[in-house]
């Protein structure tokens, strides 16, 4: 999409049911990926295995007790990735949410931040998501920059020793790392849970 058919603006208050739709939207679309890259590491298997077993002396179905630990370990994840990617966060101190918009005034993009936790850890985006219409259309990359762009300007105003931006991504969203090291970004870390990597975060110095 060219550049002058794509502007980067704050959300107004009669868009807000549309970016919570697009938010979640994009966690749907990788929930299922996310359930099936945690549930099937080996502590996991462990851990529902054993669920299993102790639910074979309660119900009388042996596939009841089969699948209810699986079915409740999915609904678990789905669950709290819906909480943490599917709402919009509370304003922080770098401003928006933003929105991309089309010349046609179509919402197609949304962006926000939040400073990061300690001194010198730059900025983090919170939320990042593109609608399914207008994905590897170039809306990533410009909400991206303009991500950059609010970094810098956010860490020169605060006497920050330098512009960072953190940009959290789930292990199964491989569009989106791949945008991110072409742009320039390296994986550092991250968190999961049992000594597995369930969001990868990708740094930046700017």
């Amino acid at each position: 999409m060219a550049p002058s058919h794509l502007s980067v603006r704050e959300m107004r208050d009669d868009e807000k049911p549309l970016v919570l739709e697009m938010l979640k939207a994009g966690v749907k679309d990788t929930e299922n990926r996310v359930a099936l890259h945690a549930l099937t590491r080996p502590p996991a298997l462990l851990l529902l295995a054993a669920a299993s077993s102790g639910l074979r002396f309660v119900l009388a179905s042996f596939a009841l007790a089969l699948l209810l630990p699986v079915f409740l370990a999915v609904a678990a994840v789905k669950l709290g990735l819906r909480a943490r990617g599917g709402s919009l966060p509370p304003p922080g101190g770098l401003g928006g949410p933003w929105v991309a918009v089309r010349g046609s005034g179509d919402v197609c993009g949304v962006l926000a931040l939040a400073p990061g936790m300690n001194a010198g850890d730059g900025a983090r985006v919170t939320r990042l998501s593109v609608s399914r219409w207008h994905r590897r259309r170039g809306v990533g990359r410009r909400l991206l920059a303009f991500a950059e762009s609010r970094a810098r300007a956010w860490a020169g105003g605060m006497g920050e020793p330098r512009a960072r931006l953190v940009v959290p991504v789930a292990v199964a969203a491989w569009g989106v790392a791949g945008m991110l090291e072409g742009c320039g970004y390296q994986a550092e870390g991250g968190w999961g849970c049992m000594g597995y990597m369930l969001v990868r975060e990708f740094s930046k110095d700017l």
